[in-house]
């Protein structure tokens, strides 16, 4: 078996920030369902999930800047690159649904938008998981297929939702309501399995 030597070695500090950036994404997955599940108190939890918005962009901002700083990197860089953005990018999709639902009455949310909150909590822990694949660079596969299979679920609640919308089920007043939030969590979802792609590019490319 050959070994890999290194003349420099690489800064393996990138590994410990994509993670803590993965497990913030939980964190504020998490904060914007606990909004959903009480809207009366949705200032505090808006709050939180403002908190974990901003962590991610310190975070970010600590890759990027140790990107320009290290001579020798893990992984190419367009990919550490690319693969910050994408963390950063789910916890602003994440902050723009809070924000929406600041605009919204204080009365029960859709049950559709609870269960797309739901499986945004699922496909980010998965991604935490899959994150913490780089170090080894192996066992992605069930991460990859959890996403996959939690992100058909949540275009099937997508369309579910929006059949209701154009049923004439809702007023005009009430679809306005609620369609930009039910997109918006699309979107955050969306950005999930994006993760879960550059992470496999990554490892397709290194392992």
């Amino acid at each position: 078996m050959k070994l890999r030597f290194r003349l420099v070695p690489t800064d393996d500090k990138f590994f410990e920030l994509f993670e803590e950036s993965a497990v913030n994404a939980v964190e504020c997955a998490q904060r914007l369902r606990a909004m959903l599940s009480d809207l009366q108190e949705r200032e505090v939890s808006h709050s939180r999930v403002v908190e974990s918005e901003r962590r991610g962009d310190q975070i970010t901002h600590e890759i990027l800047r140790r990107l320009n700083a290290t001579f020798v990197t893990p992984f190419d860089r367009e990919d550490i690159h690319a693969l910050a953005e994408e963390l950063d990018d789910v916890v602003d999709d994440m902050l723009a649904v809070a924000h929406l639902l600041l605009l919204v009455p204080p009365e029960s949310p859709l049950p559709e938008l609870k269960e797309q909150a739901d499986l945004l909590v699922q496909m980010s822990e998965q991604a935490a998981k899959l994150v913490r694949q780089l170090r080894p660079m192996k066992g992605l596969e069930p991460c990859l297929e959890a996403i996959d299979r939690l992100e058909s679920e949540g275009d099937a609640v997508y369309r579910r939702i929006l059949g209701r919308f154009m049923s004439g089920e809702f007023e005009a007043l009430e679809v306005l309501r609620w369609k930009d939030i039910v997109e918006a969590m699309e979107a955050a979802m969306n950005t999930v399995e994006d993760i879960s792609n550059v992470v496999e590019s990554i490892v397709l490319k290194h392992a």
